[in-house]
């Protein structure tokens, strides 16, 4: 996310959310209370790099609202990082808790750096020292982080292991995202691409229609974007097109998911080995019969919404309509799932995690599927309705549905 774009992502944000509790009947102090997060932690974390000079990179761990519950979301090693945005992504971790009806708020942290420049090393060093800044305000009952853009197990297992050393006790309900043997979740790696495969089914069967032979295009190929055309493929619908930052790939007959997969690097990049490529602007104007936007914000605004040929649009990444593109295209009757509810399947299965953690009892792949699948469809269903009902677009019933609990929570602990 760019930094010159992340001021109109919180402040679009702050729009919507404002709407949704007025619509809600909430007064003014409810709007005052939740369109920024309740705490913002800023530190500076020196490292010793590789070279033997220190290094001094900034981070960020924000927490929206924990009236519901301990505060949950990821953490996200990226240049672009910044203050906005991690606020911004904070208070949407908060619509996806309260549309899959979890005991949480919403959190969010982030580090600018970039991790394909440093070494193994210096990653260990960056994230052991995050923790110890941050580590006063989390905890697995305070803030529990998870794995988010460019970090992953092994970068969790490594947090997890120094706060261990800090509170001298194990707590592996500190952190989500860890690795099988560390108390991981199965199904949690795969779990928001997972999400959005249910979500895309359910909308297909909105309109009529079978995933079998459906024809999808899939912006980004990351982690949800490339197990997102591993499902379709397996489920036998038509991936059409793929990209990653070089560009994009089409074949109206379908594309050869596995065969990319093997090819693409740890960083989701696989286009650099093709010619005759198609530009992201022109893949998103394919036509198919789902458009998966899976890469970053802002992908379908004023200027292309009207050219979309899609009939339904699965949001994966966050924020990659802006508003007018999503009144644009709600006006040309084109179901669109927003990226609170589309993308939660991550958010869920850390929950499901977490629980396990504290159980000391874990599930087999099939129970976290299932369990999965079943809260996917009920927060789906709920949205759906409130858009039926309340004639507003799906974005906005989203935040209705999302907003609802924490407001409730806040009012019960008479905050306002």
């Amino acid at each position: 996310m760019a930094s010159t774009d992340s001021h109109d992502v919180l402040e679009s944000t702050q729009v919507v959310i404002e709407q949704a509790l007025r619509k809600l009947g909430y007064n003014d102090s409810m709007v005052e209370l939740l369109k920024l997060p309740m705490r913002v932690l800023s530190v500076r974390i020196p490292v010793r790099m590789d070279d033997g000079s220190t290094k001094v990179f900034t981070g960020y761990r924000a927490q929206h609202n924990d009236a519901v519950g301990p505060t949950k979301g990821g953490v996200r090693f990226h240049p672009d990082v910044n203050e906005n945005e991690v606020k911004a992504l904070s208070i949407w971790m908060s619509l996806k808790c309260g549309i899959a009806d979890l005991p949480y708020g919403g959190g969010k942290g982030g580090i600018i750096c970039d991790p394909r420049k440093m070494s193994f090393r210096e990653l260990e060093l960056l994230s052991r020292g995050y923790v110890r800044a941050i580590s006063q305000i989390v905890g697995p009952t305070k803030d529990i982080p998870a794995p988010d853009v460019m970090t992953n197990a092994q970068i969790m297992a490594w947090m997890l292991d120094e706060y261990s050393r800090i509170r001298e006790f194990d707590s592996p309900g500190f952190i989500t995202g860890k690795p099988l043997v560390l108390g991981g979740s199965k199904g949690r790696e795969t779990a928001t691409a997972r999400g959005v495969a249910i979500m895309i089914a359910e909308a297909l069967r909105m309109k009529g229609k079978d995933i079998k032979g459906s024809r999808v295009v899939v912006q980004g190929f990351g982690n949800a974007g490339s197990y997102l055309a591993k499902f379709m493929y397996d489920a036998g619908a038509v991936v059409i097109g793929i990209s990653d930052v070089n560009g994009a790939l089409y074949n109206k007959d379908g594309l050869d998911i596995p065969d990319l997969l093997d090819k693409r690097d740890s960083f989701g990049t696989v286009t650099n080995l093709f010619q005759n490529l198609i530009s992201n602007e022109e893949l998103l104007e394919l036509d198919c019969d789902v458009l998966v936007p899976a890469a970053i914000e802002n992908q379908i605004t004023e200027e292309n919404a009207p050219r979309i040929k899609a009939p339904i649009i699965v949001e994966a990444a966050n924020g990659p309509t802006t508003l007018e593109g999503t009144r644009i295209v709600t006006e040309r009757n084109i179901l669109l799932v927003p990226d609170v509810l589309a993308s939660a399947g991550g958010v869920i299965v850390s929950y499901f995690e977490w629980v396990q953690n504290n159980q000391g009892y874990y599930w087999s792949e099939e129970e976290v599927d299932m369990k999965l699948e079943a809260m996917m469809l009920k927060g789906f269903r709920h949205v759906y309705e409130i858009h039926r009902t309340r004639s507003v677009d799906m974005r906005l019933a989203a935040y209705m549905a999302g907003v609802r609990k924490m407001a409730e929570a806040v009012r019960f602990r008479g905050w306002v």
